[in-house]
């Protein structure tokens, strides 16, 4: 009975650890670009002309696309370096027995 409780809780948790990992994909991509896209939109609308907001709005693109690549880049090498210390503990009990 406890051993289904904890596979339960453990299932949980990883679910809400995959929809944490998605919202910070999300707002990773969307902060940038929502804020270069309104900053040229005031720059446009303050000098009168209509390039900034285009310009920012791709600017803010990619470097939404650059937080999200690292993003993935910190959580690919987080889980060798987890998968890793695993195998280093299982060794270690191996050696104790």
């Amino acid at each position: 009975m406890r051993e289904n409780r904890r596979k339960g809780l453990k299932q949980k948790k990883a679910v809400y650890q995959a929809l944490t990992t998605i919202s910070q994909f999300g707002i990773n991509m969307l902060v940038p670009i929502f804020l270069c896209f309104f900053l040229g939109l005031f720059l446009d609308r303050k000098m009168g002309t209509s390039c900034f907001m285009i310009l920012l709005f791709f600017v803010g693109a990619l470097a939404g696309f650059r937080n999200v690549f690292l993003l993935a880049r910190r959580i690919y090498s987080g889980t060798e370096e987890r998968v890793a210390g695993h195998e280093g503990v299982r060794e270690e009990r191996k050696d104790m027995e």
